[in-house]
Parts: C-alpha cells; sequence; structure tokens
C-alpha cells in the first residue's frame, strides 16, 4: 500500500469535480480549470481515475450497503439507508460513466505510446468500474458506451447483457494479465500511482484477484464457466499470481490535508453535531455476529459503549451511578412496550436496532435523542473515523482476505482443494490488514472451518468498509441470513439499484425500456410500477432461486 503524496491534492479536488458535475454518456466530463487529458502526460491521469475510484468504493461500501447488509445503521435521515427508501431518482451511474471517460483517455494515451504498463492497468480499473456498474445496476452500456465522439449513432448506447459485460470484464482482465507479466517498461511514474508505485507485479495481481471475484460472480448462474475460470487461475500461478497476503492488498490512503482528500466521516471539517459520523452507528446484527467469536476487530472498528446500562433491583430506578446508568426492570419494560425496541446490556459493545422509526433513542437514549447526534448507550464508530486519516482508514478496492474466501468458497464447491486452509488464510489475512494478526491463533480454534456458511460468514466480517461485495455475496447464496426491521420499505433486502429516471431511462429511453423488459419481477416488488425496482432479478440471479 502506498500512501498518496501532497502532489495529487489538486488531482483529488479534481475527482470530487467530476463526481459531483456528471451529465450524460455524450459528455466528456474535464475541468476547464484543471489539465487537458488530450495534452496531459498520461501519468498525470492514473490518480484521477484510481481516486475517484477509491472515493466511490468508500462510499458506498461504508455508507448505503453498510447499511442493507445491517453492518451499520443511521441514527438521522436514516430513510435510504437503514430503510431501503430508493426509487428511480435515488442512484445514478453518471459518476461511474465520469471515471470510465477519464480512464478511457488514459486508455487510449497508453495504446498510442505503446506503454503496456499503463494499458494493462487501464484495462483492470475498466473492468472493475464496468463490473461495479452491472454488479449495482444490471444490464448498462458497455460496447457502444465511451463512443460519442464517433457521433450521434453512439449518443444514445445499447444496454448490454449482463452476461456479455461479465464476459467483457473477465476478457480484459485476461490481457491485462499478459500486459503486466512482461517487464522491461518506460515511461512509469511511481508517485502517480497511488495504488502501487508502478509496480507491475502487484497490478497483475491485481487482474488476476478480480478476476477471481468475478468468475465467482457467476458461480450461480453460469457454474461451469466460473469453475473453468477459477481452475485456469489456481492451477497455474506462474502465470496468474494473485493477491494472497494483505501486503499485496490494494489500498489507497487519504492524504488528509484538506476536506476534499480526508476521510469524508471526519469531524475536523464536519464540526456539525448531527454531521455525517454522528449520524452512522454500528449495527446490531454485525456487533452481536463478531461478539458470538469474541472477534478482535470489533474494538477496531467501533468504539466502546460511552455510558453502558446496567440492570439494578427496584422499581423507578434510572439513574446515573459511576459512569453506569442504572434502570429497574419496570423502566426497561416501558421502554421496551412503548417502544418495540429491546434494551441492550451489553457492557462494552451495542449495535443499534435494524430498519427502526426511532433508532435515534435506542437503548434508552434520552441524552441526545435528536436524530445523527450522540448517543452515549450505543456503540459510535471507533474514533479513527473522526480523523482525515488513519493508517486503518483506507479506501479498499480488493484485499488478499477477500481472494482467500474466494478460493476458500471454490474448494467447497469441488473445483479446487484446500478450502480450509484457504478460510483460515481468509481470517488471517483480514487480522493482518486491521492490526490485529497477532491475535489469529487465539480465535480460529472459536471459528473452525464449517463448510460454506462458516466462509461467507468470515467473508462478511471481513468486508467492513466495502460491505456492496458481501451485499453481492448474499445475493446469489442467501449468506448471511438477514431480517428486515419494521421500517424497510419491503420485507426483504434489495437486489440492485434503480435505473435513475432523468440521467438514463429519460435521455435513452427505448434501450432502457429493452433492459427494464429483461429485469425479473419478484414479490416484493409489489409498488413499483415496473419492473424497474430495486427487487427485480437481473440477469446473473434469474433462475438461481437465489437469495429468494
Amino acid at each position: 500500500m502506498y500512501k498518496m503524496k501532497k502532489s495529487i491534492i489538486a488531482t483529488l479536488a479534481l475527482v470530487f469535480t467530476l463526481l459531483i458535475s456528471c451529465k450524460d454518456l455524450t459528455e466528456l466530463n474535464i475541468n476547464p480549470n484543471g489539465v487537458d487529458p488530450a495534452n496531459a502526460d498520461l501519468n498525470f491521469l492514473l490518480p484521477t481515475t484510481e481516486t475517484s475510484l477509491g472515493q466511490t468504493v468508500f462510499g458506498i461500501g461504508l455508507g448505503t450497503f453498510s447499511g442493507v447488509m445491517q453492518q451499520t445503521q443511521q441514527t438521522g435521515w436514516q430513510g435510504g439507508y437503514n430503510n431501503y427508501e430508493w426509487d428511480d431518482l435515488s442512484h445514478s451511474w453518471g459518476g461511474y460513466y465520469s471515471m470510465l471517460m477519464n480512464n478511457d483517455e488514459y486508455f487510449k494515451k497508453a495504446v498510442q505510446g505503446k506503454y503496456e504498463f499503463h494499458e494493462g492497468v487501464a484495462r483492470v480499473l475498466r473492468a472493475y468500474i464496468f463490473g461495479m456498474i452491472t454488479d449495482l445496476w444490471g444490464d448498462a452500456p458497455y460496447s457502444q458506451a465511451l463512443k460519442a465522439e464517433l457521433g450521434p449513432d453512439y449518443f444514445k448506447p445499447k444496454f448490454d447483457d449482463q452476461k456479455d459485460i461479465y464476459l467483457g470484464i473477465l476478457a480484459d482482465l485476461d490481457t491485462a494479465n499478459v500486459l503486466l507479466s512482461k517487464g522491461n517498461y518506460t515511461n512509469i511514474s511511481p508517485k502517480q500511482d497511488v495504488i502501487y508505485g508502478g509496480n507491475a507485479q502487484k497490478w497483475q495481481k491485481f487482474a488476476n484477484s478480480l478476476a477471481l471475484r468475478y468468475y465467482m460472480r457467476l458461480q450461480a448462474k453460469e457454474p461451469s464457466i466460473a469453475e473453468q475460470g477459477i481452475k485456469k487461475i489456481v492451477n497455474d500461478p506462474a502465470k496468474y499470481p494473485l493477491i494472497l497476503a494483505s501486503s499485496d492488498d490494494a489500498n489507497i490512503s487519504f492524504i488528509g490535508t484538506a476536506k476534499e482528500n480526508s476521510n469524508p466521516l471526519n469531524t475536523v471539517y464536519d464540526l456539525a453535531p448531527d454531521g455525517s459520523y454522528m449520524r452512522v452507528k454500528m449495527a446490531v446484527t454485525f456487533v452481536d455476529s463478531l461478539q458470538k467469536y469474541n472477534d478482535p476487530r470489533l474494538a477496531i472498528w467501533a468504539n466502546k459503549i460511552q455510558t453502558p446500562l446496567v440492570l439494578v433491583e427496584g422499581t423507578g430506578i434510572d439513574r446515573i451511578v459511576n459512569g453506569k446508568r442504572e434502570v429497574s426492570q419496570d423502566v426497561v419494560t416501558k421502554f421496551e412496550t412503548d417502544n418495540t425496541m429491546k434494551v441492550d446490556f451489553d457492557p462494552e459493545f451495542a449495535g443499534v436496532t435494524i430498519s427502526h422509526p426511532k433508532v435515534q433513542i435506542f437503548n434508552m437514549n434520552n441524552a441526545n435523542p435528536a436524530q445523527g447526534t450522540v448517543n452515549p448507550h450505543a456503540s459510535h464508530l471507533n474514533d479513527r473515523y473522526k480523523k482525515t486519516a488513519d493508517p486503518l482508514v483506507l479506501m479498499r478496492l480488493i484485499s488478499a482476505a477477500e481472494v482467500n474466501f474466494i478460493l476458500a468458497e471454490a474448494a467447497y464447491r469441488g473445483w479446487i482443494s484446500g478450502a480450509e486452509n484457504y478460510y483460515a488464510a481468509g481470517i488471517q489475512q483480514s487480522f493482518n490488514a486491521w492490526g490485529v494478526g497477532d491475535q489469529f491463533s487465539s480465535y480460529i480454534g472459536g471459528a473452525p472451518y464449517n463448510g460454506l456458511n462458516s466462509i461467507l460468514v468470515q467473508k462478511w466480517f471481513a468486508s467492513w468498509s466495502t460491505a456492496h461485495e458481501s451485499w453481492f455475496d448474499w445475493r446469489r447464496t442467501g449468506i448471511p441470513v438477514l431480517k428486515t426491521g419494521p421500517s424497510a420499505k419491503r420485507q426483504a433486502l434489495p437486489l440492485r439499484l434503480y435505473y435513475h429516471y432523468t440521467n438514463e431511462i429519460s435521455k435513452n429511453p427505448d434501450n432502457a425500456a429493452t433492459a427494464i423488459g429483461k429485469l425479473q419481477p419478484t414479490p416484493y416488488q409489489t409498488g413499483d410500477q415496473s419492473n424497474n425496482s430495486a427487487w427485480s432479478k437481473m440477469w446473473v440471479l434469474q433462475g438461481t432461486n437465489k437469495p429468494y
């Protein structure tokens, strides 16, 4: 992992400008005050795509999908976060295509200059971003995307079938593996590569590890493609090296010297008492699951309760004694009855209730009952998330833990061997990544390998700050088992994002209509006017009987 240097602060500012100013697929989004991509050295184009991708992954992984996967919940303005109150104006892929446009400039310069390292990197980034688009929405512009400069025939690109996008991604990664294996590269500027510092071998591992992710994505729908692809990679480690140790994780650090390049949850630039950090609390599902295993990562991710609750004998008791709040059973019973919410007496960590209309008063919070403020009886995120930058608060793109868990699942399915060893390695590498590697030996005895459920539960744990990846796993397996709360828009977790009406449907109506027509309805999409629903099944889920 390479820390971003101060020299790219200006680039980060450009990134955020791009993320908030995207319009449609016919416009190349270029900051008029920045460097013209047509004239810039391609090395200066690379960190723009890398950092915008990193910010996007961090934003969704510790944001909306952390709520969906019940790792966290918000105690203020929680509708979309806790309750899936999404519609066709909630999410747009414009920012993703802006990243692709910038990366396309980088790719073209690499091909024109015959810079094989840069072409390989561009293909990895292209595969990653297109992968996120199809994972989140389903069918999307792919083969005709990024070609508006060729004329009006490409102003309204077709939505490619999801299967074709996945296969195109895998082909790109296979080509990238070859390009990144050659050596003798020219025109590399290490400081401009904020992920790997120009290290081609690590980029090659990234390419092949990402390919494993997408082969496993096809597990339920196209098992033969998934099995053959994973076998191809695993059986030839010299040709297809992988990220198997956390030292090779694809991470980007926050600089932390300005609002634009800092961890967005920080309380240095966001001083509001109901700001981003204050709104987010640990979720009961995740906290209780981690505590079942006495998991040391919980203390890395969460703060202990400021004022624990203690149940005492008597009646009408509600008092603070020696930094603890003592309450009697009658007080507790009245609160639970009035609010249909259980009180948690854990002395250290307590996660808030899932999708609850009164989540801000969880655990009898009457000190700061306003939305999005401090709750002294609930677990907030660890104080490291208040900082502008921290060694463990990173934009995490792919990890050795994820790769080892993919291999463990492949072995469980009989495609390769070594399920138990890969499972243990996944936990070890996650522990290493979060600075608790020395506690693995005492942990693994209480978390033995026990088939697919154990793999995917531990992978869910390891997906902290990349919760969208555990969501994609949950969609195809139903693991972990998650139940919605009383405020959820539907009584099932969502499966995809809606196509955005203004940005995606109205500007390309015929192609959007075709894509929407191919979505498969489920019993939970009642209330949506078409198949363009968060509870419709995209191609990769159709016919699999998963997750419902």
